[in-house]
């Protein structure tokens, strides 16, 4: 039987993938990307740009698509075949990927090019990957002695594993709990969609009643209205015990362990810690950059959060008698005053958000700024019948390309919303070949009686996904490596959190928040409501999300070897944010897969950061018009096509024309 995984294809092959494909697939693209690495050692001509830095470029295509595939599904349709190859997988592309990095002759080269070429004769591309693939050497141990490069093998493999440890533990956890309803006086305040849902999850497993899981779109709307204190209770810390409990799904040794690694590391390679280690590549720079930028924030805000979080305090008290508000009553509450205050509330909103108009919105957005075009197609294969498939076309029919959408939750699903790529762009030999995209999200499905109808936060995020959808389809770079996303960190969020700009705009809601039933426009009352209610309780929204950067900064800015207790050390980072009493039994950090498990280690802070870069940004839309074609393809040539073509500043001030200011961001969120 032929490997389909080792032959040629364009889009991805799912249905002809057998899971034993994987394991001889990746054993054979590793030997014969190494074999492609060689040819590169034992040319016999001077090392140059083309033969040396862009025959790495273009080197080990195969793996990187095989890769893709492969951890994109066991991420979105995992199962336990699938996370035993990844155990067997990551340490091996942990120890070919130090193969490179450490081979002594094929740096000598890499250096040579480095040390002699005269960049006046590269294009700025050409200069950033000599200058990223130099880097890539020396940061991951090129210039080490061998007893070292050996310490950092053994490092890098150990931390392939535990991550994925990390997850799988996460998914585990989230799987495994449920909180069954018998007793229907207990679905008091909950939506009647979301009991719909919960009854009909019942169904499917088999159970009278009602059953709510960890999945977002069932924990969220439950810790939101269920009027059941003791269960919101229940879930809640079921849901902070992740990875916190005395089982084998405890995360709190992997994380130590994880830490401890990333320390060892980044000391081996001469630097103070992770985070100095990590932050060298990226905007800000180093760790005092960082812990500045958000301790000036939480200046600005923390007041405003007490105010908010007294005036939340005194409410529950007045509605309910609550002496003291805990964490399973933050969102009851601020959903309550929200209805109070502005008469508006998710429920009133969902029906005019059917998923597939939204979607449609999105394109429209697209369309109207970057003449783009959605057509949905069936001939691309699938890994889920969930799954949609679109190609993208350009005004003149060009394809820029294939997209595919995978909306709602399922076991073999980890919990939150991402984008990722099954191809990435890039040019050889004269032609452009395009990406194929893929965003994931975990949104309120369908029922028996509804279409799917999503909150105002899930309309976010399917447009944030989108723009980070649109940063790597309208990919145009020479090079993979610098395509689409691989860009710093830190600018990342730039075209993912702009795009949430559009969704509080009426001419956008226009487009598409019409009523599933009656198709009525969503009335200019309510779309008012959302734009009076956007800084509703922002000061709290600020603060919390401060408190994930500076857990995180935390983690890899202190010497591992003096935290002894996971959640003390927790607290500990928290003390300058904490507003809720502490829940004894939970913890982040075990279930905290962003920076345990995923690529923003030393780097959470970055949605801020990204927050004043889009709030700035939109300004310079909304002062010409939001759908402003001029800015728009300003937009689309020095940011979203560029990739990591040149530094993210230099993109930015060359759509802008200027450095951003974070006064649109602090007067957006209503903190000046």
């Amino acid at each position: 039987m032929k490997n389909i995984l080792l032959t040629a294809f364009d889009t991805a092959p799912f249905s002809q993938i057998n899971t034993q494909d994987y394991e001889p697939a990746f054993n054979q693209a590793i030997a014969d990307a190494k074999q492609e690495i060689q040819q590169i050692i034992e040319n016999k001509d001077t090392a140059d740009f083309k033969n040396t830095i862009e025959a790495m470029a273009f080197s080990g295509m195969q793996l990187d698509r095989i890769s893709n595939i492969f951890f994109n599904l066991n991420s979105a349709e995992t199962n336990e075949d699938l996370q035993k190859i990844a155990q067997i997988i990551a340490p091996k592309l942990s120890a070919f990927s130090n193969d490179i990095s450490l081979n002594p002759d094929l740096f000598a080269r890499v250096k040579a090019v480095h040390d002699t070429v005269g960049t006046n004769t590269l294009t700025t591309e050409q200069k950033m990957l000599l200058d990223k693939t130099y880097k890539g050497f020396v940061r991951n141990g090129a210039l080490l002695n061998e007893t070292d490069k050996t310490k950092l093998r053994e490092i890098d493999g150990q931390l392939a594993v535990l991550s994925l440890q990390f997850n799988e533990n996460v998914l585990a956890e989230t799987n495994a709990y449920q909180l069954h309803i018998t007793n229907a006086e207990d679905l008091a305040g909950l939506p009647d969609g979301v009991i719909e849902a919960a009854k009909n999850l019942a169904e499917q497993e088999k159970k009278e009643g009602w059953v709510f899981t960890l999945d977002y779109p069932s924990y969220l709307p439950f810790v939101t209205y269920a009027k059941n204190r003791e269960l919101r209770k229940e879930i809640a810390v079921a849901n902070g015990k992740k990875g916190f409990q005395k089982n084998d799904y405890n995360n709190e040794e992997i994380v130590l362990k994880i830490v401890k690694l990333r320390n060892q590391r980044a000391q081996l390679l001469g630097y103070q810690n992770h985070a100095a280690f990590v932050l060298e590549e990226r905007m800000a720079q180093n760790p005092e950059n960082v812990f500045n930028f958000l301790n000036e924030l939480l200046e600005k805000a923390r007041p405003a959060a007490d105010k908010e979080f007294e005036e939340l305090s005194a409410y529950s008290k007045k509605l309910d008698g609550i002496n003291r508000l805990e964490k399973w009553d933050g969102s009851y509450y601020s959903e309550k005053l929200k209805q109070e205050r502005f008469n508006l509330d998710d429920e009133l909103l969902k029906p005019y958000f059917q998923l597939e108009n939204v979607l449609y919105g999105a394109f429209e957005v697209a369309n109207k700024l970057y003449g783009l075009t959605f057509t949905e197609v069936h001939n691309i294969d699938k890994y889920h019948e969930d799954v949609q498939t679109f190609e993208v076309t350009d005004e003149s029919g060009n394809l820029v390309a294939v997209f595919y959408t995978d909306f709602f939750p399922r076991k073999g699903k980890r919990n939150g919303a991402w984008m990722t790529s099954f191809k990435s762009q890039w040019i050889k030999d004269g032609k452009n070949e395009r990406p194929h995209i893929s965003i994931v999200c975990n949104f309120t499905p369908p029922t028996p009686s509804k279409p799917s109808l999503l909150t105002f936060n899930e309309v976010t995020t399917l447009f944030h996904e989108f723009g980070h959808a649109l940063h790597g389809m309208l990919a145009n770079t020479t090079y993979p490596s610098l395509s689409g996303t691989s860009v710093y960190w830190d600018f990342v969020e730039l075209p993912s959190q702009i795009m949430e700009n559009w969704v509080y705009e009426p001419e956008t809601l226009a487009l598409f928040a019409k009523h599933y039933e009656t198709g009525e426009t969503i009335p200019q009352k309510y779309i008012e409501k959302i734009k009076e209610s956007a800084n509703f309780l922002e000061g709290l929204a600020t603060v919390r999300q401060l408190s994930f950067g500076l857990l995180d900064l935390g983690w890899h800015t202190t010497n591992p070897s003096a935290i002894k207790s996971l959640k003390e050390f927790e607290n500990k980072q928290f003390a300058s944010t904490q507003l809720y009493p502490d829940v004894a039994e939970n913890a982040m950090s075990t279930a905290f897969s962003h920076i345990f498990a995923g690529g923003y280690a030393a780097g959470y802070y970055s949605y801020k950061w990204a927050e004043v870069l889009d709030a700035d940004a939109f300004y310079y839309f909304k002062q010409n018009g939001i759908f402003n074609k001029k800015i728009a393809t300003k937009f689309k040539e020095n940011v979203l096509s560029q990739g990591g073509t040149d530094h993210p500043m230099t993109l930015y001030k060359k759509f802008r024309g200027q450095e951003p200011s974070p006064e649109a961001l602090l007067k957006r969120a209503g903190l000046i």
